[in-house]
């Protein structure tokens, strides 16, 4: 089973980009960076204020695309 993990705990050796479901106005973008081990997503409005971070192991990320 995949478990899931918003942390605020920020990782500099992690390569973030704008996810492709974002709106191209701008203001409302998800940010995705990958590992070995899973998908993290955040949201761009709080990344100078430490927002949360959520975890998800790649076969959820998978599932969840899927859906869209």
């Amino acid at each position: 089973m995949n478990t899931e993990d918003a942390s605020r705990q920020p990782r500099s050796d992690l390569c973030w980009f704008t996810s492709s479901y974002s709106s191209g106005a701008g203001g409302e973008c998800v940010e995705v960076a990958l590992d070995a081990a899973a998908v993290h997503v955040r949201d761009s409005k709080y990344v100078a204020q430490g927002g949360p971070v959520l975890k998800v192991g790649s076969a959820t990320w998978t599932a969840l695309l899927k859906m869209m």
